[in-house]
């Protein structure tokens, strides 16, 4: 068997790392650490109008593709650490673009069993406008998702 797991570094994302690495041991299933790389926008606040000159701690700020990718690695390396942690193997994948479109496609794909994602537990109203990658993985893949909480 082969299980795929999302990671982002949240505590979410821990538990599900946790979760597979127990059922992988159960099972003599392989792991595979999964992060999509996908740039993030970051709005670090201000309420200055735009015709105004930007205070550099108060703007819009996009995270480079190569900041993404260092990002990314480390969180994947992290997690591989922590299944090593428990006496486990792991691999580690960098997937490209929206998660809830990539990580399914790669499961499928490379014929994996199932994806473990994190529940981080958002608010409805965070759910609506930022969207929930656990929820969007249930109804994209066509592999078993199992969403730990």
């Amino acid at each position: 068997m082969k299980f795929a797991v999302a990671v982002d570094g949240s505590s979410a994302s821990d538990r599900a790392i946790d979760r597979a690495a127990e059922m992988a041991a159960a099972a003599d299933a392989t792991l595979t650490l999964v992060h999509s790389v996908d740039p993030d926008v970051y709005d670090t606040g201000g309420t200055d109008s735009v015709t105004d000159p930007p205070d550099p701690e108060q703007q819009l700020i996009m995270e480079s593709v190569a900041d993404a990718e260092d990002r990314g690695q480390r969180l994947v390396d992290e997690a591989v650490e922590r299944v090593r942690d428990r006496g486990l193997d792991a691999n580690d994948q960098l997937l490209y673009g929206a998660p809830v479109e990539t990580i399914p496609q790669f499961a499928a794909e490379e014929g994996f069993d199932g994806i473990f994602v994190g529940h981080r537990g958002l608010s409805e109203a965070h759910e609506r406008a930022l969207g929930s990658v656990a929820k969007g993985l249930v109804e994209q893949s066509s592999v078993p998702v199992t969403v730990v909480r």
